[in-house]
């Protein structure tokens, strides 16, 4: 089988989050960079991937990687790589999306138009025709320029893998589900304890958590670009990682997943997402407002995406709210608090500093990832 080196960005913050994931489903890491992580990999690395990583954006096969500081280098370091070990001459392709950091070259444009121009030479050559109908399956790339150094990659994934199929309706600020995901792997939780998200909006931390506990793979419900990449993926790999996934399922277990908004229309919107991710029996959620937050249960979790106060007119009610929060929260004996967050007074607010605290950008916008830790669970009798 042929092998590949692989590589999924994500969320700049989160780098170490991915590479355990990807160690967990048994591939070797080879490079950890901000916002990406490098693997190697077989054809059917890529299906699985795919399928059953969370918190990567998405799967590049490496293409190649070289130095360019002009657009001459850039123009013949992209006509050397070996294009047609990837894409058919019947295939349509693109460089969709340019990304450059500290590079000589930074114009996204101009990147994307000279390395197109360079494929189409190569691929004239090897091919032997001078134009293309570009009438097959779609063979986007992406590209990253750091310190002047290119390193080309094949998407994979098509639509980003955080898009898991489930979240046809959304919040009015929704968090990605990828990183809702990668936040809840940095908390001690499992579906042995208790989680409420008092700020749920459209669902998604309640449902990540409910998919992890019931190991229900995050890319079950959805398709992949390269489940067409025939000269690169064998078909066999998507079906044996589908029926893979799908032995994993559990939903019978007992879990104690609770979603509050104080909106009955995210209320009902969480519900919907949560029955199209296939987990509405795992979670409750209900109409509640902040002041109502309780739990009679010990040493649970709260994990939310508490309001920011983005735009001006909001502003002058984070005090208020997250004095609120902290006051909710000390009545809660014995639990955590993990709360993502751009607004800078949290901390204060709460009238508690943080046992840990993160940086996190959530698109560009940079957060915090505020983690306030109670004491743990006393061990039952024979665990």
């Amino acid at each position: 089988m042929r092998k590949y080196e692989l590589i999924a960005p994500c969320h700049f913050g989160l780098e170490a989050v991915l590479k355990q994931e990807i160690i967990d489903i048994g591939y070797d890491v080879t490079l950890v960079e901000d916002g990406r992580v490098t693997f190697l990999g077989d054809e059917e690395a890529i299906a699985r991937a795919n399928i059953f990583l969370r918190t990567a954006e998405r799967i590049l096969i490496k293409v190649g990687s070289f130095q360019a500081e002009t657009y001459e280098e850039l123009f013949q370091g992209t006509k050397k790589l070996n294009w047609e070990d990837y894409i058919p001459k019947e295939g349509k392709f693109w460089v969709a999306k340019a990304a450059s950091i500290k590079s000589k070259l930074f114009s996204p444009s101009d990147i994307q138009s000279v390395m197109k121009k360079a494929m189409v030479e190569k691929l004239k050559e090897k091919f032997h025709i001078e134009w293309f109908s570009e009438t097959g399956e779609s063979y986007p790339v992406r590209v990253f320029l750091m310190k002047d150094l290119v390193t080309v990659g094949l998407d994979t994934t098509g639509e980003s893998l955080h898009r898991r199929g489930y979240r046809k309706l959304v919040a009015k600020a929704p968090i990605a589900e990828n990183l809702a995901a990668a936040l809840i792997m940095l908390t001690p939780w499992n579906k042995d304890r208790i989680l409420v998200d008092p700020f749920c909006g459209s669902g998604t931390f309640p449902i990540e958590a409910a998919l992890m506990a019931a190991n229900i793979a995050p890319g079950m419900n959805r398709s992949f670009l390269s489940e067409h990449f025939d000269q690169l993926v064998a078909k066999r790999n998507w079906y044996d990682s589908m029926d893979e996934a799908r032995d994993m399922v559990d939903l019978s277990i007992d879990v104690d997943i609770q979603g509050y908004d104080i909106d009955p229309e995210m209320v009902r919107i969480s519900r919907e997402n949560a029955k199209l991710a296939g987990v509405e029996g795992l979670i409750h959620f209900q109409k509640r407002s902040l002041d109502e937050l309780s739990h009679p249960k010990k040493y649970g979790f709260i994990i939310s995406n508490p309001p920011y106060g983005e735009r001006l007119e909001e502003k002058e009610d984070m005090p208020a709210l997250y004095k609120k929060i902290g006051e909710r929260y000390r009545n809660l004996d014995s639990w955590s608090m993990y709360l993502i967050t751009g607004y800078e007074q949290a901390e204060a607010d709460i009238g508690r500093k943080a046992d840990k605290n993160r940086k996190i950008y959530n698109g560009m916008m940079k957060t915090y990832y505020y983690q306030f830790l109670g004491p743990k669970p006393p061990r039952r009798d024979g665990k």
